[in-house]
């Protein structure tokens, strides 16, 4: 698996965690492991000038997702994953702090960004959460990636609660 991982934020961010996270939440959606993905961490106001650009909102979000192939998880065990450029997921810093400090289960920027690492990897596989049940799918599958990896690390406490709305 490829994955760079650029800060061009200014803030300092566990980018070894970003890293790791990605690579299990896309082992875990079995994406072919020659795949490529982008993460970008950027400070606030170029979130902000993304978030105009791209989806017609103002202020900056937590995380943007721009996928490439619309690579796919296989739909059954034996079939061979597609292999290709998944695409990018551009994070915000600022704006996971803030989120992390107002969830109901406090918790880091750093957790913060790898859940959105791991909301944004779902983005890129074609997963939304427009409607209800699309919600409770992708949040359901973005909670078991986020504690699966934390678990093989061993790491103790609760699992951010998704924050991303």
């Amino acid at each position: 698996m490829s994955i760079d991982v650029n800060n061009e934020s200014g803030t300092e961010v566990d980018e070894q965690a970003i890293l790791d996270i990605a690579r299990y939440a896309l082992a875990r959606m079995r994406i072919h492991p020659l795949s490529e993905l982008s993460v970008i961490v950027v400070d606030s106001d170029a979130m902000e000038q993304l978030h105009i650009q791209w989806m017609d909102l103002p202020g900056p979000t937590d995380v943007m997702s721009f996928p490439m192939d619309e690579l796919r998880p296989p739909m059954k065990d034996d079939d061979e994953p597609p292999q290709g450029l998944l695409g990018d997921i551009v994070l915000c810093p600022e704006v996971a702090e803030k989120q992390g400090n107002e969830a109901p289960t406090r918790h880091s920027m750093d957790e913060e960004l790898q859940l959105l690492t791991v909301h944004g990897v779902l983005h890129l596989l074609g997963y939304d959460h427009e409607e209800p049940d699309e919600k409770a799918e992708m949040f359901g599958l973005q909670a078991a990636i986020v504690d699966g990896w934390r678990a093989e690390r061993g790491l103790t406490g609760p699992s951010p609660a998704p924050t991303v709305s």
